[in-house]
């Protein structure tokens, strides 16, 4: 008995591992369902399980393929179970892009899936932020499906990159049938879409890594004089502040203008515009370095401010916007921009002119541009097709920024509190009190 014990406990525990090593990676897939709404029209993004929407509709799926014959079966079957009503009348339904993908949802793991586009177009624009939805793809015949509705963007309410749960499609477990989903978006606001823009500006900024990068490095030598092709002298702080402000106005000039084209309908490449932001980046480092346009830098922020504003207008013309909604769009959005823009600089400002003035700038100036330039070719690396560590590295150093800022304010404070130290030991003492004098009087 007690040489089978082991074996017992060994058996069992390895059933147990056997059986607990599928659950952990368990996948429960579920048809999800944003909706993105415009001026005219809702588009619904579908993502479906491909095994379970194989079951129901009878198609034969293969995992990874979708040819042209598929995509229209699919499509079909998916007008046939989608149905969109409003007061003014049942609405159009149109799918479209259909393909085949791998998607994960909610960390539960990769499950091959179906994607699907679907507009619904009402008889009455008037219409368009309430309406009800019926929808049983998969479910009629997969009851223990859920499909999960959420809003992705919504310019009227502000909401540009959203995650609102706005309901779940499930069978009712007492009727057995499919009850359809009542949405009402609020009304929603010219106001409310503006500031929704200028929000989306700054957060745009915020979270652009690169864009705060290029213009940051740039300011770097903005304290500086070039003497005999180095960055020798201090610039006058006056001097200073007025070359900063013509780097920053230049760029702010420069993305404008293209944003407002590219918003406007101009092809941009993204690609090659994404590539472009790198050696941006990488030519204001090798400035900040050793001057290569001293005293032109407000040229050259323009002229890449170009660039930048290319790849600013990509997130506006996915909004498909036309007419009040895009001028109000673009004019919200640039404030955004340049409410981060200045807040930046305006961080960074003060210890760079401050720190200029010491002999320790020239090491942190120039181990912040040769950092900020391997972080600009780990990106065009990257965005020319070529995965690399230095790309990947660099896609954190905006994680890092908060404590580089809080570093370089420390390093300011220093060297200010070093500086009065100085000024309190050079001053002249202070005469000291003279003893009171005693009075002699004469005898008499």
């Amino acid at each position: 008995m007690r040489r089978l014990l082991p074996a017992v406990l060994a058996a069992v525990a390895a059933i147990t591992a056997g059986l607990a090593a599928p659950a952990a990676a368990h996948v429960v897939p579920a048809t999800t369902i944003e909706l993105d709404v415009h001026e005219k029209d809702i588009t619904a993004t579908l993502t479906l399980p491909s095994a379970d929407l194989g079951t129901a509709s009878g198609i034969t799926l293969v995992e990874g393929q979708m040819d042209a014959a598929t995509a229209a079966a699919v499509a079909d079957y998916l007008t046939a179970h989608v149905a969109v009503t409003g007061a003014a009348g049942a609405w159009q339904v149109v799918v479209a892009d259909v393909a085949a993908s791998d998607t994960e949802q909610w960390g539960t793991g990769v499950f091959p899936a179906v994607t699907a586009t679907a507009t619904l177009t009402p008889p009455d624009a008037s219409d368009l932020r309430d309406f009800t939805l019926a929808y049983d793809a998969i479910i009629h015949r997969v009851i223990t499906a859920d499909i999960y509705v959420t809003l992705h963007s919504d310019w009227a309410a502000g909401e540009t990159d959203s995650a609102r749960d706005l309901g779940t499609i499930t069978v009712d477990t007492v009727t057995g049938t499919i009850p359809t989903l009542h949405i009402d978006l609020d009304d929603g606001s010219p106001w409310q879409g503006f500031v929704g823009m200028v929000t989306l500006g700054i957060s745009h900024i915020a979270e652009g890594t690169d864009h705060q990068l290029f213009l940051l490095t740039l300011l770097l030598p903005a304290p500086l004089l070039a003497i005999r092709g180095r960055w020798r002298g201090v610039a006058p702080p006056r001097r200073a502040v007025r070359r900063i402000t013509a780097i920053t106005i230049a760029f702010t000039a420069g993305h404008s203008l293209t944003l407002a084209l590219g918003a406007l309908g101009l092809p941009v490449p993204q690609q090659p515009v994404e590539a472009l932001i790198a050696v941006s980046i990488l030519v204001a480092a090798l400035h900040a370095i050793r001057p290569l346009f001293p005293g032109r830098e407000p040229i050259v922020a323009g002229a890449f401010g170009l660039v930048h504003g290319m790849a600013f207008s990509t997130t506006l013309a996915a909004l498909d916007l036309s007419g009040w909604p895009l001028v109000l769009s673009l004019l919200g959005f640039n404030i955004g921009i340049e409410l981060m823009q200045l807040f930046v600089v305006l961080l960074v400002l003060p210890p760079l002119v401050v720190l200029a003035r010491t002999r320790g700038y020239a090491p942190l100036r120039v181990t912040a541009a040769v950092v900020t330039g391997l972080a600009a070719v780990g990106w065009l690396v990257d965005r020319l097709g070529m995965t690399n560590p230095l790309g990947t590295a660099a896609d954190s150093i905006g994680a890092a920024s908060p404590w580089l800022v809080a570093a370089l304010w420390i390093a300011c404070a220093a060297v200010l509190a070093r500086r009065g130290a100085r000024r309190d030991a050079a001053a002249p003492p202070a005469p000291a009190d003279l003893p009171e004098t005693s009075r002699v009087g004469s005898g008499g």
